[in-house]
């Protein structure tokens, strides 16, 4: 057994090392298309969840945040007792902003004085953070005018801060979201083509008649393509290095997460093949399935701007849970630690994705 699935991973090898054109499609993915999306595309947002650190505790401080809390921009997360607490949670991404309102707050106000109120953002999507900005500033600054008017002077004085991307550059967003989705279309598009192509010839239904068996086949077919679908990632690192994105996190942990989410990838590529009769069909089939796994990840549109049914059909998306990862490890240096509910939901959706694909690929591999 071993012989034959060793010689059938080094025919697959060289089946896709010779196809050119699969190769200059990945190696077009993974650079070109990310450059010219990258330069080309931005996002919006409302509903962002808001960490309220009240340290005053008084009806000014939390009037104050009942007015953050009145527009559609933002909705309350939590309240964390303190500001690390709500570091944290910027984190871990339970909070993409942190409202820090100081102690003495109410007393400085009706003083006349101006207290600093401390905004913390998380900027890893440059085009939300923008926003959030801009809206957190004018109702500071209309809770400032308001305070005036009733106390003769004073008000609130905003101190703003950007997290993970202090900048502002929509370019790390959508460079690392770029290589994201190409991941994901080569994962699925290249197994279904490949299979439904030796479907086609004829191949698949001459390697039944000999002794390799199903799973070692199965086996054959997936394997090379993960192997390669790692390997394409390498280049589109360079292409994150020339935008000036940095990886803060660990490329070991952003390599194995990658795995897991390919295996889900290439799980939907089989599942396309298994149930295609031609090779237009699972093409077909493909970009049908990719549609709303790309729409549900939050790349386009922000998961909390999306219906709660919507919001919670998107945790079935693979592409959602990358996307975190991709975002923590690149651009806040995540880990593990952080990252563990992520890698954890892709396991959850890749396994069993990845034995349905086996169990219908062994019941009929030649279709």
């Amino acid at each position: 057994m071993t012989t034959r699935l060793a010689g059938l991973l080094v025919k697959e090898m060289i089946q896709f090392l010779r196809d050119r054109v699969v190769l200059m499609l990945i190696l077009w993915l993974y650079t070109i298309e990310v450059v010219i999306c990258t330069l080309a595309v931005s996002f919006d947002v409302e509903n962002m969840p808001l960490a309220a650190v009240d340290l005053d505790q008084t009806p000014m401080s939390r009037a104050l945040v009942q007015d953050f809390l009145v527009s559609d921009t933002f909705t309350l997360a939590g309240a964390p007792a303190n500001v690390t607490e709500a570091t944290d949670w910027l984190q871990d991404g339970r909070a993409r902003v942190a409202l820090v309102v100081p102690v003495g707050f109410q007393r400085d106000v009706t003083r006349g004085e101006v207290p600093a109120v401390q905004i913390l953002l998380d900027g890893t999507d440059s085009n939300i953070a923008a926003q959030a900005r801009g809206i957190a500033l004018a109702i500071v600054g209309r809770f400032g005018t308001t305070a005036a008017e009733q106390h003769g002077q004073g008000g609130a004085r905003p101190v703003l801060r950007v997290w993970y991307n202090p900048d502002g550059s929509s370019t790390s967003f959508t460079v690392l979201s770029m290589i994201a989705l190409a991941a994901l279309m080569v994962g699925v598009i290249y197994p279904a083509a490949s299979i439904m192509r030796e479907k086609e010839a004829g191949t698949i239904e001459q390697l039944r008649v000999t002794p390799i068996g199903t799973t070692e086949l199965f086996v054959a077919k997936t394997a090379p393509m993960l192997v390669m679908g790692l390997v394409s990632v390498f280049p589109s690192l360079l292409i994150v290095s020339w935008f000036g994105v940095p990886l803060r996190g660990s490329l070991a942990l952003f390599l194995a997460l990658t795995a897991v989410f390919l295996i889900s990838a290439i799980a939907i590529g089989v599942l396309i093949a298994s149930v295609s009769r031609t090779l237009q069909q699972a093409l077909l089939l493909s970009f049908f399935g990719l549609f709303p796994v790309l729409f549900l990840s939050g790349t386009i549109t922000p998961v909390e701007s999306m219906p709660k049914l919507l919001q919670t059909a998107s945790l079935v998306s693979p592409l959602r849970h990358y996307m975190d990862v991709i975002l923590g490890v690149f651009l806040k240096g995540a880990g593990l630690a952080e990252l563990w509910p992520q890698a954890l939901a892709l396991v959850a959706i890749g396994t069993p994705l990845f034995l349905v694909a086996a169990r219908i690929f062994r019941r009929s591999p030649a279709g």
